[in-house]
């Protein structure tokens, strides 16, 4: 830990998709998803100030303005919690307090400013919440010089997930942390994961980078503007998984329906890493639509009576009847974004094809773009620019 001042950062984290494999990153066990980081993104300015402030912005013209902001006094952690949108800084604050005797020194000696902006659609399933918790927590490691070694990327990943799970009561998994902080296309496992223990107590996920043999993926992502939080799917498809796995365990025989359904997309994703090295477009897609029919299947099994969704129905059924090789979910179901592949170079005919969609549904807020793979993750760069 530094003993100097906090310094000035400019951050930036890309979003998530969650190519093959999910909901299983809800519902770990001896699973794992094909996961990808992608060119759409969000950021933070961190400064020093006198208080513990934090702030979000949105665009305006060539910079930001502040959307809604509170500060405390430094010395005042752990946060409360009001049910607006600074909840997920503070509660990224609370957390970091918790785990860290350095960060609890540090904050008591001197505020910093956080402020955030993400151009991720709300709630479009993209991981949007994850990004603004790992961006409070990344920024605080950087403006209280705290040790890189004891406060690693790991352990960032696995406190963002505490903060969502433990601070705010949202029940989620592990992959929107882990992918935007790493970056690139991995295969992510999170075997030894299911009860979600303390930090120590369990695994780190095994992040295994693939884009080193992947020059590009040919996607095309419709966010539908329809909100739907994924808390609240997962937490009706966690507690039945838990329930049957525990009774499975107890009483042996057949594989109950959520585990069955959860090794069916697990089979997914292993499978659909090894196509993707291959090169094999038709078997990858093939394997995004098995993954789609056994998540509806799942859905409507824990009460979701449309399963996926309508509109993301709609969105599938017109890629699939339009040539791409598979399309599925990236987010939770309900509202969120649908993503497809296509063969290389027919990204903007489908993209043309859903444009279409959208409007003949009247989803004037949906948003359509054909993302690229970022390599990189958390970027934290010193800023000197002044005021932000």
């Amino acid at each position: 830990m530094s003993d100097s001042d906090p310094q000035a950062y400019r951050l930036t984290i890309p979003a998530r998709i969650n190519v093959l494999g999910n909901p299983t990153d809800a519902c770990e066990g001896d699973f794992a998803t094909l996961s990808a980081a992608v060119d759409v993104y969000a950021g933070a300015f961190v400064e020093p100030a006198d208080a513990l402030v934090f702030e979000t912005l949105v665009r305006a013209g060539d910079g930001f303005e502040t959307v809604r902001r509170q500060a405390f006094d430094a010395s005042c952690v752990p946060l409360p919690y009001d049910g607006g949108d600074l909840d997920l800084l503070k509660a990224a604050a609370n957390r970091l307090h918790c785990h860290s005797a350095s960060f609890r020194a540090a904050v008591a000696r001197h505020g910093v400013r956080v402020a955030v902006w993400s151009d991720v659609p709300r709630q479009s399933g993209l991981g949007g919440s994850s990004l603004l918790v790992l961006l409070a927590l990344g920024g605080l490691r950087a403006a209280y010089g705290l040790d890189p070694r004891t406060h690693n990327d790991y352990v960032l990943a696995e406190l963002a997930q505490r903060v969502e799970a433990h601070e705010l009561g949202i029940t989620c998994g592990f992959a929107d942390r882990y992918a935007p902080l790493f970056g690139g296309i991995a295969y992510v496992d999170y075997r030894g994961k299911l009860h979600q223990q303390a930090l120590g107590r369990e695994p780190f996920a095994t992040y295994e980078r693939l884009d080193a043999w992947i020059e590009r993926l040919p996607l095309v992502v419709v966010s539908t503007g329809l909100a739907r939080d994924s808390g609240d799917v997962h937490g009706r498809m966690r507690p039945r998984y838990l329930e049957e796995h525990a009774a499975w365990v107890q009483q042996g025989g057949a594989l109950p329906p959520m585990l069955g359904w959860m090794n069916r997309v697990w089979e997914a994703a292993w499978c659909g890493k090894v196509a993707l090295l291959a090169g094999d477009w038709e078997t990858f897609g093939a394997l995004m639509s098995e993954n789609h029919r056994a998540v509806d299947e799942m859905m409507r099994y824990c009460g979701f009576g449309d399963g996926v969704g309508q509109a993301n129905a709609r969105f599938i059924d017109a890629a699939l009847a339009h040539g791409a090789l598979g399309a599925k979910l990236t987010g939770a179901g309900g509202g969120g974004s649908v993503f497809a592949l296509t063969r290389p170079g027919e990204e903007a005919a489908l993209a043309d094809v859903w444009r279409r969609v959208a409007g003949e549904a009247g989803l004037s807020a949906a948003s359509i773009y054909c993302p690229s793979i970022a390599r990189s993750g958390l970027v934290c760069r010193p800023h000197c620019g002044g005021r932000f």
